[in-house]
């Protein structure tokens, strides 16, 4: 057996292809292999967001649905609080009034003016018709403002999209009665990431930045560790999971995802190695001027440097000298 502290070695010739007949030895020596760990991951999206009813009223028009793409700053529906139609009318009638009453007393300001050049009436009475259209100004003024708050709450009664992405949710109907603050379309934005439940045994063997595998509903894909949550939930380690160009046409949608959660030390050799005879595996060894056959027991293949390699279980140690396969007529 070999041992897990020696230093990793190259596998030098092994890693060539065994051609028919070759003569070619190789010392075995064993290799870092990755151990990886198969979990499942959602797909997510970065931002989940509700647009939400600014005002209270009746939901009348509604312009999304479950799947649709928005963008943001976007009408998607439209709230009718017609409480507000009365104030406008009310406050519209109050400007009309204050305004008949402001030009009255401008009028008499005037006439007040002409009269105090003669003499007629005293300043202190001009200065008195002064401050009533002054305070019938203000008055107006207030009105005006009071007129554009309720037109400004009028407006709220369109619900925008707050981020551009796909709508998820849609939990609300026409016709519907809807306080402030009440959510009316659940939008995912900000693109699509992969988020990750891992045992917490694997917590210590997780870093930033390492390579991951995934299934993705388009194909096999690599991803980056991008974020480790410090926040163990149910025994779990929540990761989150960068990849490149990730669909978000499914959210939440599981696949399955191979995390790297250490490396061991193994002895590879080609597949082109290993000789079947009646359902044993062997691999032909120089011990000379001699080649000999020893049986094994195989595990899983694995890519190593750029190419696919068997491991061997038992049956080889370290040092062995690797050479071309005898061949046999009874071979599958």
């Amino acid at each position: 057996m070999f041992s897990l502290h020696r230093p990793f070695v190259a596998l030098c010739l092994a890693l060539l292809p065994f051609a028919a007949g070759a003569e070619t030895v190789t010392p075995l020596a064993p290799v870092s292999v990755t151990e990886w760990k198969a979990v499942y991951g959602q797909i997510d999206t970065r931002d989940r967001i509700s647009a939400r009813a600014r005002i209270g009223g009746t939901l009348v028009s509604l312009t999304v649905t479950e799947g649709d793409r928005v963008e943001a700053g976007q009408v998607l529906a439209e709230i009718v609080d017609d409480k507000l139609v009365f104030q406008l009318g009310a406050i519209e009638a109050q400007i009309e009034a204050l305004g008949a009453q402001l030009a009255n007393a401008q009028d008499e300001l005037t006439r007040g003016e002409a009269l105090l050049e003669r003499g007629v009436i005293t300043a202190q009475s001009l200065e008195s018709l002064r401050t009533q259209a002054d305070v019938l100004k203000n008055q107006v003024a207030a009105a005006r403002a009071n007129r554009r708050i309720v037109a400004q709450q009028a407006s709220e009664g369109k619900v925008l999209a707050p981020v551009g992405g796909r709508v998820l949710s849609v939990p609300v109907t026409r016709d519907s009665v809807l306080m402030p603050g009440e959510p009316v379309v659940l939008i995912g934005g900000g693109g699509a990431f992969l988020r990750l439940a891992v045992p917490e045994r694997f917590a210590a063997v997780l870093t930033e930045g390492a390579t991951i595998h995934i299934e993705t509903p388009d194909g096999p894909a690599t991803g980056t560790l991008a974020k480790i949550y410090p926040l163990i939930e149910n025994g779990r380690v929540i990761a989150d999971v960068e990849v490149a160009a990730l669909s978000d046409s499914f959210v939440n949608t599981r696949v399955l995802v191979r995390l790297p959660v250490g490396v061991r030390e193994a002895l590879l050799v080609p597949p082109a190695a290993v000789t079947t005879v009646s359902g044993l595996d062997f691999v032909t060894l120089a011990q000379g001027e001699d080649r000999v056959q020893r049986a094994v027991v195989l595990g899983g293949r694995v890519a190593h440097d750029g190419a696919e390699r068997v491991e061997v279980l038992t049956g080889l140690r370290a040092g062995d000298i690797l050479a071309a396969p005898l061949e046999h007529a009874d071979d599958h």
